[in-house]
């Protein structure tokens, strides 16, 4: 059994050295153990400290791409390694290191195919309590968007198995965090959380500028993956807020014209109009969506496939050559 802790770093010269240290040498039920950092473009020494400091593998990226496809390319890379489980972490050395045994073990155990860490929001210092209400908040509706029963939603640090990251896709170019978790909840793999620790902060975050920033654009991440696994449900529900306010209004109309008191309402019986019809476009367009997300469903089954051939060949071509 084989685990390969992945680390997405981008100028982390200066918490590399700490965050490394802190990561596990052994776990029971793990027999290798290797460390592989994405490096996302960094100016400075991330590289030759990674190395100098006992890590295996380096993926680099000759600019910046951003932590969702840092992720996909450390994803990559471990399963042309050979690796069975495949931990996620920061290179700041928030989360700690030792509870790198605890997700991984419900893997071990068979229980859940994604293993995410579930910080104690409410005790970090360092979080403003707006960040900490928007934290809750975030979770709340990835666990409804997912139906999943995910803590902390925006937690990076987390645990896969081989056969659930063959199957991950992260279309979006900000972060893996919140799609993830949807993919993985509207696909029906099996997903957990353990409580874990954090270490205190030791620089700001550099994921969002601000906090509108980024609650602009985890909205935006969690209507879209929606969009892409419930299509149907996601225009119907639009479809039937716009069908039932036209209906309303065209109501209203209706009494003013039994009355003998229409003249000068004609305005709402067009924009009853224009509603309904919206209405019934928006839901044809989710039949539509829902067709084309089965095709989807298909060309993702066939892409799992051929990854899992690719990458299996790979590892039996690895172990033959060490043998």
């Amino acid at each position: 059994m084989k685990l390969i802790i992945q680390l997405p770093c981008y100028n982390e010269e200066k918490t590399l050295p700490e965050t490394i240290a802190d990561l596990p040498r052994h776990i029971d039920g793990i027999d290798e153990i290797e460390y592989l950092i994405i490096n996302d473009g960094s100016t400075d020494n991330t590289v030759e400290t990674a190395i100098k400091n006992g890590v295996h593998h380096v993926v680099s990226f000759k600019q910046n791409k951003g932590l969702a496809a840092g992720f996909m390319a450390g994803l990559d890379a471990c399963l042309r390694l050979g690796a069975d489980i495949i931990v996620n972490t920061d290179a700041d050395n928030q989360y700690c290191g030792a509870d790198i045994g605890k997700i991984v073990k419900p893997i071990l155990d068979g229980h859940y195919d994604i293993v995410v860490g579930s910080r104690p929001i409410d005790d970090i210092d360092h979080f403003s309590k707006k960040k900490k209400m928007l934290q809750h908040f975030g979770s709340w509706v990835v666990r409804v968007a997912s139906d999943t029963d995910c803590p902390d939603a925006p937690s990076g640090f987390r645990a896969y198995s081989r056969d659930a990251a063959l199957h991950m896709n992260v279309l979006n170019r900000y972060t893996y965090t919140l799609e993830t978790i949807i993919q993985a909840g509207r696909t029906n793999m099996a997903i957990g959380s353990v409580p874990i620790h954090t270490n205190p902060e030791t620089r700001k975050s550099r994921l969002f500028k601000s906090m509108f920033s980024y609650i602009k654009r985890s909205m935006g991440t969690i209507v879209r993956a929606f969009m892409m696994y419930k299509p149907l449900r996601f225009f119907s529900i639009l479809g039937s807020i716009l069908f039932g306010i036209g209906i309303i209004i065209a109501i209203r109309f209706l009494a003013f014209l039994f009355t003998g008191s229409s003249e000068g309402h004609i305005q709402s019986l067009i924009l009853a109009t224009i509603l309904i019809l919206l209405g019934a476009q928006t839901f044809v367009a989710g039949l539509q969506a829902d067709l084309i997300s089965a095709n989807r469903k298909l060309l993702e089954e066939i892409q799992y496939r051929v990854r899992k051939l690719d990458y299996d060949k790979t590892k039996d071509d690895k172990a033959h050559e060490a043998k």
